[in-house]
Parts: structure tokens; C-alpha cells; sequence
């Protein structure tokens, strides 16, 4: 099969593309020579292209598109997620189908769904936040809408994975060890909120799936199974780098309030760093998020490969699952 991935020099993108290699022809957007040199390690081949500039010679005789890039960020201008998480994705899907590419997979998230509230057993049938005060999950919910709406020659597929991680990941990971060593980490609620997760391994083995399963139009959540507390997941996760979290918690109330305060300050003054803390960081942070993943068990055959304890242990061991190696988490 050929497949072309976006973010290929990422997490999630850059997973795929060293897992697929192994059997398929895998080709990778890639916008610099640093991206180039990240995409070959995977065993893909960099294609000199970006977001809401892909053609059909891009994608000629691709028999899949694996849509991995976004802006994931916490902060930064609406416009550029609205370019970049909207459009970019409607002109990729486009092109895709003008190029006659069977199958689109788009990696959405749980984000998507997000406005500020508790999610407790949401499934599939969960709304879509499409005015939701965050733009990452307002613009990846507009995204997926399309993506789930689209007519056209090439069969689309959306997977919801929650809260990525495992080898390679420079994203949750490090965030928080900046944070310890920073002495700025502390507990939203003291970590009692209930969240599922996602390995980056049961992630890939859902993007496998979906290459070949699947209803057409379809959204997928992806999980790691049982749900746990925040506070058990990210203890057990720091303890894989030998590093032990503080016990400093602040009510959830009280950082949403501050979180929203620093915005407010951060627009006024036009400051262009990040705030020490967002709004969307500190709701997403501060609430549960339990999910089903049924539906991909029941239409893609979809059973998660490493269970969080599973996944620990190899990390504590310092080495990577079998299904892949660790790579660098940039954005594309």
C-alpha cells in the first residue's frame, strides 16, 4: 500500500510512518531539510509540501492519506488554527479525493468535544464542541465535522485518541518535567480527576486498522481501556523518568479563574509569550474524562496492545515496545 502521513516529524506522525514502513511504501510531508532528515529515519520519504498547499502529484498513486498534523497548541492566534486545523485539513481531504485516494484517516481528538465540562462514558454519539470557548478543540470539532461529512470517491475514517503517550513523547511528558524542574508543578483537585489515555502503540494499531476497517465516515475513540485517576497516571509516568511530583494542589476553581485572569492580561499588553497556565490547560486539567472505545472494538476489531501498566513497565526499562521506536514530537 502506498500512504502519504502529515506530522510525520512529530509524535504521532512520525509512529505511523516508522510502524507502516516496515510493510508499506510510506511517503511524509515534510517542510525542511531538518524535517527531511527526521522522516528518512522513520524509513518514509519526505515530500517537500505543507498544509493548504498539497496537490494531486503529492498524492499521486497514494492509496491512503493518514492526517496527523495539526496545531496542537495552547496558546497562539485563531487564525492560525483555523488556517492550519480547519483549512489545511479540508484542503488535504480534497486533493485527496481529486487524486482518487481510497481511504482519508483523520486523527481527531477528544478535544473536539471539549467547551469546559466533566465527560464521564462519552461514546461516539457525544457532541461535537463547535463554539467551544478553546479554538484547538473549536477548530478540530469543525474539522472532523467536515471529515465525517464529506461526499466524495475517497472513504473518510476519524480516530479520537485521549491524552498520547509512550515513547517518543515530548509533548505531556516534557511539559511536566520542565515544570518539576521549574518548581511550578503543582495538582489541579489534588489529580482526582478520572481520565482515560491512549498509548501511542494501541494508537498506531488503531491507524493500522483503519486502513482496511471501518465505516465510511466513521469517528473512533481509541483508549488504553480502564480509566484512572490523573494523579496515578502521571505519578506512575514521571516515576518512568525517576522523577517524583510534589503534593502542592490549588482547587480547580481557583486556577481556572487565575488561568482566565493571565489571558486577559496577556491580550491587553499583547504579550506574545504563553501564559504560565491557559484556560483550556486548566479545565482539561481539572476535569474528568472517561471514554468507551466499543465502537472500534466492534467495527475496526480494534483491542489495545499494551494495557498503561504494560506500558509503564517498558518505559521504566528505558526500552520501546516492539511496535515502535521513540521520535521527536515537532510540529509539521
Amino acid at each position: 500500500m502506498k500512504i502519504f502521513i502529515t506530522g510525520a516529524s512529530g509524535f504521532v506522525g512520525g509512529a505511523a510512518a516508522r510502524h507502516l514502513a516496515k510493510d508499506h511504501q510510506v511517503f511524509a510531508m515534510s517542510r525542511s531539510e531538518e524535517s527531511d532528515a527526521k522522516i528518512r529515519e522513520t524509513g518514509a520519504v519526505p515530500i517537500r509540501s505543507s498544509l493548504n498547499n498539497v496537490t494531486t502529484d503529492h498524492l499521486s498513486g497514494c492509496d491512503a492519506v493518514i492526517h496527523a498534523a495539526a496545531y496542537v497548541e495552547e496558546w497562539g492566534p485563531d487564525s492560525m488554527f483555523e488556517s492550519l486545523n480547519v483549512d489545511g485539513t479540508k484542503q488535504l481531504l480534497e486533493t485527496a479525493n481529486r487524486a482518487a485516494v481510497k481511504r482519508f484517516i483523520h486523527i481527531s481528538t477528544e478535544a473536539a468535544l471539549f467547551h469546559g465540562q466533566h465527560m464521564h462514558d462519552i461514546d461516539e454519539n457525544y457532541p461535537l464542541a463547535l463554539t467551544s470557548p478553546f479554538p484547538y478543540s473549536r477548530t478540530k470539532a469543525k474539522a472532523e465535522k467536515y471529515v465525517r461529512s464529506f461526499q466524495g470517491l475517497t472513504q473518510t475514517i476519524s480516530l479520537r485518541p485521549r491524552m498520547i503517550w509512550g515513547p517518543g513523547d515530548q509533548t505531556i511528558l516534557q511539559a511536566v518535567k520542565d515544570m518539576v524542574a521549574q518548581k511550578k508543578f503543582l495538582w489541579i483537585n489534588g489529580g482526582e480527576a478520572m481520565t482515560s489515555s491512549t498509548h501511542i502503540d494501541n494508537l498506531i494499531h488503531g491507524i493500522e486498522l483503519a486502513l482496511t476497517q471501518g465505516v465510511q465516515g466513521a469517528v473512533y475513540f481509541l483508549t488504553d481501556g480502564k480509566p484512572m485517576r490523573f494523579r496515578d497516571f502521571l505519578t506512575a509516568y514521571l516515576a518512568t523518568e525517576g522523577i517524583a511530583l510534589p503534593d502542592k494542589s490549588l482547587p480547580g476553581g481557583v486556577v481556572r479563574f487565575l488561568a482566565m485572569v493571565m489571558e486577559k492580561i496577556w491580550k491587553l499588553f499583547g504579550i506574545k509569550s504563553q501564559p504560565p497556565i491557559t484556560r483550556f490547560t486548566a479545565a482539561i486539567m481539572s476535569r474528568d474524562c472517561t471514554i468507551r472505545d466499543d465502537l472500534a472494538r466492534r467495527e475496526l476489531g480494534y483491542q489495545p496492545i499494551l494495557t498503561v501498566e504494560e506500558g509503564m513497565q517498558s518505559l521504566s526499562r528505558g526500552t520501546s515496545s516492539p511496535q515502535m521506536k521513540p521520535t521527536d514530537n515537532l510540529p509539521e
